[in-house]
Formats: structure tokens, sequence, C-alpha cells
């Protein structure tokens, strides 16, 4: 459902979110407490903060930590920075192109399945995912 890297950002967004009291962890300790390679959770990281998803500082006491509240930020913003919708370009029943222009029998059927799939993580939240 999801891919391997927004996963990973996922799993380390929730573990920032339970050590909420502001203090940093460093990529190393987010990358193993969360399975995840560390070169690979560092891009992660670094990705999430240059969205503006966590914040990062440099240094001995320096490290990663979320930019907003939990409430704030919704699974959507997470997955999405590494699972980005792309558009339907060509046509479910054929090969050619399919748009709101041109739909196919299919079209807007299949866009209201795609939307509704993105739904639940637009409305969902870290902090509802914490709160169980």
């Amino acid at each position: 459902m999801l891919s391997t890297t927004a996963d990973y950002a996922l799993r380390a967004i929730l573990l920032l979110a339970r050590h909420a009291d502001g203090a940093s962890l460093r990529a190393d300790e987010i990358a193993d407490a969360t399975g995840a390679p560390r070169n690979y959770m560092a891009k992660t990281l670094n990705a999430l903060a240059k969205a503006g998803v966590v914040v990062s500082a440099r240094g001995p006491l320096g490290g990663f930590c979320l930019a907003r509240n939990a409430d704030d930020v919704s699974i959507a913003d997470v997955i999405d920075l590494f699972d980005e919708q792309r558009p339907q370009r060509y046509c479910l029943l054929g090969n050619r192109p399919c748009d709101l222009e041109h739909p196919c029998k299919a079209h807007h059927r299949w866009v209201d399945i795609t939307t509704a799939r993105r739904a639940p993580f637009a409305g969902t939240t870290v902090a509802d995912l914490l709160a169980g």
C-alpha cells in the first residue's frame, strides 16, 4: 500500500511524535528504532526537513524533531512526499489518452476511487494514530 520510503518516513514521524518533549533524535537512532538502513533514513529525514515536516539541527546535541504539533500533521502530509499521486495518463480501457476533456466510460468512477483511497490518509493525523 505504501512505498518503503513512505513507510519508513511514517515510522520516523510517529517515533518523533512520541518524543514530543522537545528532545531531538539522531538519524541513526531513528533508523535503529524503525529498522531502516541508516543512510536511507538520513535521506528520508532530510526530505522531511526540506518539506517542513521535521526540523533538523547539526552538532553533538543535534538531531530531528517534529516541526509542527502531531495534531497538525496528517498522514497524507508524510506519504505524499514519497508516494505522489500521479494522474492517470492513459485510459484504463485502452491505450489512448484519457482525461476530463476526453473521458472513457471508466474515467469518472476511477477518479472517485483514487480520491476515496487517499481520504483516510488526509483525514488522519499523527496524533490520531498515537491515540489508538
